[in-house]
């Protein structure tokens, strides 16, 4: 799967997710700090679209964030979702840019892994199908697997999001040899899976340390980061944190 031709390098997009701008706000209750501060701020930062997950316990983004963000960005928004009945009357509701289909348990931290799509085709092909017809981009994060990436393309997904959650963790824990495999393998399923013309995005845990070799694969347009430029933030400022990230992206695409 390595001789597929690359796609030509172009404009890497950066999605800003603001889901824990919310989880700080909901940690005290009340109104600050506010998420769509924060994606109005990303916007004027480098960000090239704003990610937002709604999840079904409602941990972070809420109903109404949703319903502001829609009113009042002019940066795509990417939402991200469980594949469920009432998040699905929700997206056809709002009609976002793009619906981005995540595994969700209530009791993980964050999202572990990618959705498993192969075993569910049939059910997720009917999912899908009303979000398209409504004009949302289809979304699947999966992980860097043949199998998953074939099932994505026969249900008529138009994006796929390789997830880089193992990649980041190599990294951190040292794991080098580890972390070099886990490369590979996103290079190699970034290039299968613009062959069978899906576009390709990327994230989950990415950090100045990490996100140079993802920006530097051709197929690759575009990586949604989110907690790391929140944690940043408390540090350097949002605006900064997001033009550093800019910079080490468009850096690693020249």
């Amino acid at each position: 799967m390595t001789n597929h031709v690359p796609a030509p390098l172009g404009h890497l997009r950066l999605g800003v997710n603001i889901d824990h701008v919310a989880t700080v706000r909901n940690a005290r209750g009340g109104e600050w700090p506010d998420p769509v501060r924060a994606a109005l701020l990303a916007q004027q930062s480098g960000a090239d679209g704003i990610t937002a997950h709604l999840r079904e316990d409602r941990r972070h983004i809420s109903d109404h964030d949703i319903e502001r963000l829609m009113d009042t960005l002019s940066l795509p928004l990417n939402f991200e979702m469980a594949a469920t009945d009432e998040m699905q009357k929700i997206a056809l509701r709002h009609r976002p840019h793009a619906v981005c289909l995540v595994p969700e348990k209530r009791e993980e931290r964050t999202t572990e892994g990618g959705l498993e799509v192969a075993r569910e085709e049939n059910r997720l092909a009917h999912f899908i199908a009303p979000l398209r017809d409504a004009g949302c981009r289809v979304s699947i994060f999966i992980a860097a697997d043949p199998r998953q990436i074939e099932a994505a393309h026969r249900i008529g997904a138009e994006v796929i999001e390789l997830h880089t959650g193992a990649y980041c963790d190599a990294h951190a824990e040292g794991r080098f040899d580890e972390r070099d495999a886990e490369l590979g393998r996103l290079r190699d399923m970034a290039a299968f899976a613009h062959s069978l013309g899906l576009e390709v995005h990327a994230g989950h845990g990415l950090t100045y340390d990490t996100v140079a070799p993802v920006a530097a694969l051709p197929q690759v347009m575009e990586l949604n980061i989110g907690h790391f430029l929140v944690g940043e933030a408390i540090f350097t400022g949002l605006g900064a944190a997001i033009a550093e990230m800019r910079r080490l992206m468009d850096a690693a695409r020249a």
